[in-house]
């Protein structure tokens, strides 16, 4: 997805048309907005403007699938890596409890790990 940046001295304000939101990658943006599967970042200095395929307020699934495909494996490996080393660390130590850090532990590494290598593929920062 390409992105057009924009000088902050050519459009000072936001049209009344879009709207702030939290959804979407702040990189390092002040504020972020949408108007349709339009996406805005505002930075100090530009704002940066690129098209999402899918509006992520109503249609969170394409979204997710075709325009934010790291957050899906992200999400995947957490569960998959959180699960995994769970059981094997209850097994191995007879501790639920210690089973249960183990996998939230790994649970937080495998999903953000995974999350920054597609996004690496991905082309993004």
């Amino acid at each position: 997805m390409k992105e057009i940046e924009v000088p902050r001295d050519v459009r000072e304000i936001m049209p009344e048309w879009v709207q702030e939101t939290p959804l979407g990658h702040r990189d390092g943006a002040r504020r972020q907005y949408r108007y349709g599967s339009l996406h805005i970042r505002e930075y100090g200095d530009r704002f940066t403007v690129h098209t999402d395929r899918f509006d992520p307020r109503t249609s969170p699934g394409r979204h997710l699938l075709y325009d934010a495909p790291e957050v899906l494996a992200g999400v995947a490996m957490a569960g998959a890596g959180g699960f995994l080393a769970g059981r094997w660390v209850a097994r191995r130590s007879g501790s639920p409890a210690l089973g249960l850090a183990a996998g939230i532990a790994a649970s937080l590494a495998a999903g953000y790990l995974a999350y920054r290598a597609s996004r690496k593929l991905k082309g993004d920062p």
